[in-house]
């Protein structure tokens, strides 16, 4: 294995990766604030140069660990099979099931790294707050497609119900959280 890959060089993708994909279940497993380069670096196994050659600063890491997942849950929705406007918000709203239950859950990661960086400015914060307004605005579509009466409001409040949810799974029962969704969703969707 070459340690000093360049960003351009072979295995600077591999390099990349693992630099990444470490810092993802640090960040995750304890805190964003918790976890030093310098763990990072060692748990990858790369030398320093590659980490600074990739991420000129852990903010910037950060940063790339939020855009990443953000990218696997745009996939993920976009991956979702065309169904009728009510069913794609349940089927939207039940992906938050499957992480909660799916093990080792601690709550949202996008809440949890907008705890850590509350300046709104931030790059990272503008990461979280982007991610926000395009899941709120993939219900409110899914909202006005199904004739709701103020899509809007009620994507506000399908986005504030799913932060709920998501911290309650890590404090409660994570089992309990499908249920609720589905209860959830019964409660807040208007009728046609």
């Amino acid at each position: 294995m070459n340690k000093t890959a360049s960003p351009t060089g072979p295995g600077a993708g591999a390099a990349r990766r693992r630099l990444l994909d470490t810092a993802t279940r640090l960040f995750y497993t304890e805190g964003i604030r918790a976890v030093g380069i310098d763990r990072i670096i060692a748990e990858a196994s790369v030398a320093k140069a590659t980490f600074y050659n990739h991420f000129p600063s852990k903010d910037d890491l950060v940063l790339a660990y939020i855009e990443a997942l953000d990218r696997l849950g745009r996939d993920a929705v976009s991956a979702l099979p065309e169904q009728p406007p009510r069913a794609m918000i349940a089927a939207i709203m039940g992906r938050i099931s499957e992480a909660v239950v799916a093990g080792g859950w601690r709550g949202c990661p996008f809440l949890n790294a907008a705890a850590e960086y509350p300046d709104p400015t931030s790059p990272v914060r503008q990461a979280i707050d982007a991610r926000r307004a395009w899941y709120h605005d993939s219900l409110q579509k899914c909202l006005a497609a199904d004739r709701d009466p103020a899509p809007s409001v009620t994507a506000a409040l399908l986005v504030a119900l799913s932060d709920g949810l998501l911290e309650a799974a890590y404090l409660d029962d994570p089992e309990d959280i499908p249920a609720l969704v589905d209860a959830a969703l019964e409660r807040l969707l208007v009728r046609p």
